[in-house]
């Protein structure tokens, strides 16, 4: 049974035409013609995972911190993490880091991603719960492969955790200082509080939430709807730190440009830089049509992606048209 949406009431119009969620979601919306957030099954200032949108808060905390001269592209991870003995790992820069050019895998084979994985489709386990240190010593030797482009959690966990340290912060304290405390990354079940949502698997099953302090900076940050409401306004305002991430400064594929975790496509004759996210049980979504001035951000506490719903919400916001129609 699907949840009824609440909120502002221009946005639930919009909303509902698109996205019938079955278990807690939330929409945040900002236009020139004023900000909205709509859900449904949760409060607005419930927090959900938002996954590998996480990437992109990282990319633009290096971004920042890189402005501000407190490190530069070519910095590499031995300058900043205790890798001199960990092998190519420590010659890795942060920039090719951020634009997913690095040479690195998705995943370091010492944490076992293989077996972790199907813990996790067994019996739904987290498989991101290690520390930074466990991470560290995860990377010891870890191939570094020609740089290409290649997604990778390993590369941007490192990149968050590199900046945080050149800070003097841990990344969790980093992203509190920079982005609001509003944002949260949990390491332990301790750090939960009662406002997290409990996610759900793509069969419906509760599942265990993903947390840990190695994964924070690639995909651990946890948000409410207002929460990014006011971060996509910071973003389009131009009052966000770090948002030259948001500029592509190279091709991450054939007609899709990377900055520093942000990725740039064209949708219906529109730039749109975007980013989505995927834990074991929440699905996220936000881009932003920077020319419109609009932004959007979608939360779902189902492993189910939402990246249609999105293109489809910003589409019809910054063009008021409904790309369903006609179809």
């Amino acid at each position: 049974m699907g949840s009824t949406w609440g909120g502002d009431t221009q946005l639930i119009r919009t909303v509902s035409r698109t996205f019938r969620p079955e278990r807690p979601a939330a929409v945040a919306a900002v236009t020139r013609e004023g900000d909205g957030t709509a859900t449904a099954g949760a409060s607005g200032d419930e927090t959900f995972e938002i996954g590998s949108i996480s990437k992109a808060i990282t990319g633009m905390l290096y971004r920042d911190a890189a402005e501000r001269g407190v490190v530069s592209p070519t910095t590499t991870l031995r300058e900043l993490l205790p890798l001199d003995d960990h092998g190519q790992v420590g010659s890795v820069t942060l920039h090719s880091l951020a634009i997913h050019r690095s040479g690195l895998p998705g995943l370091p084979p010492g944490m076992r991603p293989l077996s972790r994985n199907v813990r996790f489709l067994l019996r739904g386990e987290n498989p991101y719960g290690d520390s930074l240190a466990e991470l560290l010593d995860q990377t010891r030797n870890v191939p570094v492969g020609a740089p290409r482009a290649r997604y990778s959690n390993l590369g941007f966990q490192l990149l968050g955790h590199a900046v945080a340290a050149a800070e003097g912060r841990t990344f969790a304290q980093l992203l509190h200082d920079s982005m609001g405390v509003e944002f949260s990354a949990p390491s332990r079940e301790s750090d939960l509080r009662a406002s997290d949502v409990i996610g759900h698997g793509r069969w419906g099953r509760p599942a265990a939430a993903w947390i840990g302090e190695a994964v924070a900076p690639a995909g651990g940050i946890r948000a409410s709807v207002v929460t990014m409401r006011d971060f996509l306004r910071s973003v389009i305002d131009g009052t966000a730190p770090g948002l030259s991430a948001l500029e592509p400064t190279s091709d991450f594929t054939p007609q899709v440009g990377i900055g520093a975790g942000w990725i740039t496509v064209s949708h219906r004759g529109r730039p749109i830089t975007w980013h989505n996210g995927s834990t074991g049980g929440f699905s996220s979504w936000i881009g932003v049509d920077r020319a419109a001035g609009v932004g959007l951000a979608v939360l779902s506490a189902r492993h189910s992606p939402v990246d249609r719903q999105g293109f489809r919400l910003l589409t019809e916001l910054t063009t008021g048209t409904n790309p369903n129609e006609g179809r």
